[in-house]
């Protein structure tokens, strides 16, 4: 694969906006001739169409640009003499002498260590120079006005010269010690994931989650990862704090006749790497999603400014997978204003996290914010209804492959039922429709290690402690302090889909003296109101705690013993795959991932691992909870045995990024 790619945990600390943009492009223009001694067509092809997508200021290499070439050397062994010679021709590294010290003091070694190491580096760097003169001479040959070019880099190297230290102090705080075990004997691939939420950044639902945990486990899998996101006003400040200034430029942007900045702010972390698109017109506001007024400008120039940001830094991964409705457009992007430019040549994957969200919105709306084609707007891409345009549909149209997180909700998005009125349109793309369940971080999610909880347990401590954990949770929430009560757990966002108005209708047959009710979320106004006032009516047997507090949920997957998931429709669904870590029981209807990943008890053989309805009936899901509690009371060793088999279970992100990893060698088979 002829592609650069970079993506090093460790990035030099960059200039902001001090050297003078003259000498940045020739700089620029240096190291990519040099560069093309060794690989001349990759660098010519990526030379060319960065200035014609978009960017006005991706023609200029900025400080970022210049000084993540080293990052990049190092990720490429196979090319160790254009490495060699790049360090020599700028003589900026050696004067980041400085930042590499600080950056060694930081690991807990000494300064006196990062002397002789950087002696070393400048004794490698001599021993390369006759690699160096001939690299020079013939890329003179390829370029003949060089000789000017390399005077004015030097030029812009002396002022790096003099920035260097003020920016070294800020890099330290970014790198982070890498937990991460690479298995290196698998194929490499590259991907750059691109969508609107991120823990522990920004975090509203499961895509967060995704977000976070599926890159780190495929970084294991020996991908290449980073992750592309908006610099959201509410990220929290230490995260802003500590991240880097990789660059910046000007980007057009649909038909408004303006260009919008693009600031790159880059974090790294346990061998992935998160750029933040910065833009304070766009990502200003306290929370990422307000109204599709707001949201479909700004998504709009989310998609396209991570395409173009892929470019600026000349990192072109082999695949670009995005998620959901708000990074829909980018698959679009891909294949019509940027199929000339580096970043066309990458593959694409979208994700459905869940398809009732898909940024709808008028035609002449969406054409003026994106700037697409008049070509993307037929039926059958974005267009819908005659007067709509659905961004959404026309990600699904333009991707190379589809996935959704479960087998199951691939295969009901196809249905009336299911479809959210994309069912003939998913049909028609079924071919590169593929599901793939979720899992749960067990970094996050483990009782072993998880602070929030009272007692910590495995699987073979669970019966004893717990109990313990029932009992401190009961205490917490003010509930009837007994271990032999039956303690059943909610945790969600208050909506419709989530099947609430089958819990609120059963709710006095389920408090039957024996029995006792938390309920964790907040969300519509009537589930609020109504919650609250089984509380009230119920004192110390049902609590509702109308919140969003993660420490809180830990401690009720810990304390309770079954959990109710009894959603209208539910892609994925994690809180039964962290019930069932915890030792508490699912009870759950059968749909979407709770189907994939919930086997019904079966009282004859013993098998299965939760409970289950099929229909949307209270009766029948009042029917599941009687049977839960039947076998609680009357047969506990049974109940046992259900409890450890769930905790045996592998519900990691092992599994299901492996899946992902062999969808993105399908992709690019070379």
């Amino acid at each position: 694969m002829a592609r650069k790619k970079a993506s090093s945990v460790k990035k030099k600390p960059t200039t902001k906006k001090v050297a003078a943009p003259a000498a940045e492009t020739a700089a620029s223009v240096e190291e990519k001739a040099i560069s093309a001694v060794t690989e001349p067509a990759p660098a010519e092809e990526k030379k060319e169409p960065a200035a014609k997508e978009t960017v006005t200021a991706e023609k200029k290499a900025s400080p970022a640009a210049e000084k993540a070439a080293p990052a990049e050397e190092k990720k490429e062994p196979a090319v160790k003499e254009t490495v060699t010679a790049e360090k020599k021709t700028d003589p900026a590294p050696e004067k980041a002498a400085p930042a590499e010290e600080k950056k060694k003091t930081t690991a807990k070694k000494t300064a006196s260590k990062a002397e002789p190491a950087e002696s070393k580096k400048r004794t490698s760097a001599k021993k390369a120079s006759s690699v160096e003169e001939k690299a020079v001479s013939a890329a003179a040959k390829a370029a003949p006005a060089e000789g000017k070019k390399r005077t004015s880099a030097k030029k812009a190297a002396s002022v790096e010269e003099k920035s260097a230290p003020a920016v070294a102090e800020a890099a330290p705080a970014v790198e982070e010690v890498s937990a991460v075990s690479v298995m290196s004997n698998l194929p490499r691939r590259s991907v750059a994931f691109i969508g609107s939420e991120c823990h522990p950044f920004v975090k509203t639902g499961g895509l967060g989650d995704v977000m976070y945990a599926l890159p780190r486990e495929l970084v294991r899998l020996n991908c290449d990862v980073r992750v592309i996101l908006p610099r959201y006003a509410c990220i929290p400040q230490k995260y802003q704090d500590q991240m880097v200034y990789r660059g910046e430029f000007y980007m057009d942007l649909g038909k408004t006749g303006r260009n919008y900045y693009v600031g790159i702010m880059e974090y790294v972390c346990d061998g992935v790497v998160y750029d933040f698109i910065d833009n304070q017109e766009f990502f200003s506001s306290g929370n990422p999603y307000l109204n599709l007024v707001d949201d479909i400008p700004k998504y709009c120039f989310f998609s396209k400014a991570a395409l173009a940001a892929l470019n600026y830094l000349n990192w072109i991964p082999d695949i670009v997978h995005c998620h959901d409705w708000q990074a829909a457009l980018v698959p679009v992007y891909l294949r019509t204003l940027f199929q000339d430019s580096p970043i066309g040549h990458a593959r694409s994957i979208l994700t459905i996290h869940n398809l009732r969200f898909q940024g709808i919105y008028n035609i002449p709306t969406i054409q003026y914010w994106s700037g697409l084609p008049d070509s993307v707007f037929g039926m059958g891409a974005l267009k819908e209804n005659y007067v709509d345009a659905n961004m959404l549909k026309g990600g699904l149209a333009y991707a190379d492959r589809i996935t959704t997180v479960s087998g199951t909700y691939a295969y009901e998005i196809q249905t009336a039922e299911y479809g959210e009125h994309l069912e003939n349109h998913l049909r028609y793309h079924s071919g590169k429709l593929r599901g793939i369940v979720n899992g749960i971080d067990y970094g996050m999610w483990n009782p072993e290690t998880d602070p929030a909880l009272a007692v910590h347990y495995n699987r073979d401590t669970v019966f004893e402690h717990k109990m313990e954990n029932k009992l401190a949770l009961q205490k917490e929430l003010g509930l009837e302090e007994d271990a032999g009560k039956f303690v059943i757990g909610l945790i969600s966002r208050l909506t419709n889909q989530k099947g609430l108005d089958l819990v609120s209708s059963i709710i006095p047959q389920v408090l039957d003296g024996n029995t006792q009710v938390v309920v964790l979320g907040t969300g519509d106004q009537q589930y609020e109101d109504t919650f609250r006032y089984y509380e009230g009516a119920n004192r110390g047997t049902f609590s509702a705690c109308i919140q969003y507090d993660e420490a809180r949920a830990h401690r009720i997957y810990a304390g309770a013993d079954a959990l109710l998931v009894p959603s209208r429709f539910e892609p994925c669904g994690l809180t039964q795959l962290n019930a069932m870590h915890y030792g508490t029981l699912p009870i759950v209807r059968e749909t979407g991932g709770l189907k994939d990943t919930v086997q019904p008890y079966n009282v004859f053989t013993g098998d299965g691992n939760g409970f289950t309805f099929d229909r949307y009936d209270a009766g029948l899901l009042l029917d599941a909870i009687n049977r839960a509690k039947t076998l609680y009371f009357t047969n506990r060793d049974q109940w046992n045995q259900v409890v450890r088999r769930d905790m045996e279970k592998d519900v990691s992100w092992e599994n299901s990024a492996k899946q992902y990893k062999d969808l993105y060698l399908e992709l690019t088979q070379w």
